[in-house]
């Protein structure tokens, strides 16, 4: 189409539509993008606080519940130290008794040494754990049964109530360990009902 065809199909239309179709044309531009930003900046406004909700969500819901496994662990925590510092003071001043009664005392700095100075030797040199276990004449069974018999009549006690001790403490750990009394089911019809292996 030439210039001069398309000025006469706009001459031959009415100057009314030609007038309203330019303004409304210029109108319809500004006013439409005027709504376009609009719109768009009503639906980042939207997007927004729609992602700020679920990313707020998302972390309440790991803060809740990574919080209630934390806060049961801490009460699981807190109503455990009661009992442990109670039992720790009943076991202080107990020791406290017996370190009284026995008329115990504290090893002195040369005991300490005395027990610590071998251990660390073995620890540095562990070869010489090896070669003196080989050598060493205290755990022949004749030192023992002169040890046995060269004891007094205090420390023979001492072993018996100790061997008490050690014996009771395996049998209440036993009869709890099975929550019984008394020994183990004695079941032994299960080995009469099986049925013998053939070689057929």
């Amino acid at each position: 189409m030439s210039a001069a065809t398309a000025s006469r199909t706009i001459f031959r239309r009415p100057p009314h539509l030609v007038v309203r179709q330019g303004a409304r044309r210029n109108a319809s531009t500004t006013s439409q993008a005027t709504e376009a930003a609009s719109n768009t900046a009503s639906k980042a406004k939207d997007t927004a606080s729609n992602a700020t909700s679920k990313a707020s969500e998302g972390l309440s819901r790991v803060t809740s519940s990574a919080g209630s496994g934390l806060s049961r662990a801490g009460q699981a925590v807190s109503t455990m130290i009661p009992p442990a510092i109670y039992y720790s003071r009943v076991g202080l001043e107990l020791s406290k008794l017996v370190f009284q009664g026995r008329k115990m005392t504290p090893p002195d700095v040369a005991a300490f040494q005395s027990y610590l100075n071998p251990i660390l030797h073995a620890v540095r040199n562990p070869s010489s754990l090896m070669s003196g276990t080989a050598s060493s004449s205290a755990s022949t069974p004749e030192v023992i049964l002169s040890r046995i018999r060269n004891m007094d009549r205090a420390q023979m006690i001492s072993a018996g109530v100790l061997t008490a001790e050690v014996l009771g403490f395996f049998t209440v750990g036993e009869m709890v360990g099975r929550l019984k009394l008394v020994g183990y089911n004695g079941d032994v019809h299960h080995h009469e009902t099986a049925t013998p292996h053939d070689g057929a």
